[in-house]
C-alpha cells in the first residue's frame, strides 16, 4: 500500500496513448470533467516506431499498431517534469515495465516529482505471473500503482497483484490479428464494439472486490456511467477523444 492513496475528484481520465505526455489545452477535450491525464507508455530507453505501423479499419473499431514510441525516461523527465507539476491535473504515469528492476528505477525517480498521483504499469506480453508479480513489488512505494492487465487477466491476477503492492487495476486494450494483404498484423483492438465485453469484465472484477478502472470501447457519457455503475472507481477512454467530439 503506497503512502498516499489512490481517489479521484472526477472519474474520467484519458487512457495511456491517447493525448501525448501532459495535458494539452489547446485540444478539444473538456477537461473539467477529468480526474486525472494520464501520459503516454514510457520505458527506460528511447523506443523506436514499429518497422511497419498501421491503422486497420474492421467493422466496429480498428487495430492500432505502433511499437509504442517514446523518447525514453530520461528526455521524458528533462521536457515534461516542470509541465507535470504545474498542471491542473494530477498526473498518472504509465510506465512500461519490461524488465522490474528498470520500472522500479523509474518509479523512485518520479516520487520526488510534485503533482504525480500514480503509477499506471504497462506489461509486455506473455510475461509469467511471477514475475508481473515480482515487477508489482519492486515498483510499489510512495506512490499508488495502478496495474494494466489484459482482460482475461483481471480476474485471475488482479487479487495477486493487490497483494503485491497495487491499489487498482485498470484494462488494456485487447490484442487481436486481422489478415492485411498476404499476412496477419497484430495489435491493440479500439472502438464501439469492445464496449459491451469490457462493461461484463468491470462489473465481475467489481464483484470480486477488485478495484478497477474501466475502459475499452467507452464512447459516450452513457457507457461511463455504465461502468461506474458497474463499481468502476474511475474509466479511462481513449480514441474517442482523437474525434474532438466527447462531452
Amino acid at each position: 500500500m503506497s503512502k498516499r492513496g489512490l481517489s479521484f475528484s472526477q472519474p474520467l481520465m484519458n487512457a495511456a496513448g491517447t493525448l501525448g505526455f501532459a495535458p494539452d489545452l489547446r485540444l478539444p477535450v473538456e477537461w473539467s470533467a477529468f480526474g486525472a491525464f494520464v501520459t503516454n507508455p514510457l520505458s527506460l530507453r528511447p523506443r523506436q516506431p514499429a518497422a511497419e505501423p498501421a491503422l486497420v479499419d474492421y467493422p466496429g473499431g480498428f487495430l492500432l499498431h505502433t511499437g509504442l514510441p517514446n523518447p525514453g525516461f530520461a528526455h521524458t523527465l528533462e521536457r515534461y517534469a516542470s509541465k507535470w507539476a504545474r498542471a491542473d491535473l494530477p498526473i498518472i504515469v504509465h510506465l512500461m515495465d519490461d524488465r522490474p528492476e528498470e520500472a522500479a528505477r523509474m518509479a523512485q525517480a518520479l516520487e520526488s516529482i510534485e503533482n504525480i498521483m500514480a503509477i499506471e504499469l504497462g506489461f509486455a506480453p506473455l510475461l509469467a505471473d511471477d514475475i508481473l508479480r515480482l515487477a508489482v513489488e519492486m515498483v510499489a512505494g510512495e506512490l499508488p500503482v495502478i496495474v494494466r492487465l489484459d482482460w482475461e487477466q483481471v480476474l485471475r491476477l488482479g487479487p495477486q497483484m493487490l497483494l503485491a503492492g497495487a491499489e487498482a487495476v485498470s484494462l488494456s486494450s485487447p490484442r487481436g490479428a486481422l489478415r492485411v494483404g498476404n499476412h496477419l498484423l497484430a495489435g491493440r483492438l479500439f472502438g464501439p464494439a469492445l464496449f459491451p465485453q469490457a462493461l461484463w469484465v468491470v462489473r465481475e472484477a467489481a464483484r470480486s472486490g477488485i478495484p478497477v478502472i474501466g475502459g475499452g470501447g467507452v464512447y459516450s457519457r452513457e457507457e461511463v456511467e455504465a461502468m461506474l455503475e458497474a463499481g468502476a472507481l474511475g474509466v479511462q477512454v481513449d480514441t474517442v477523444l482523437w474525434r474532438g467530439d466527447f462531452r
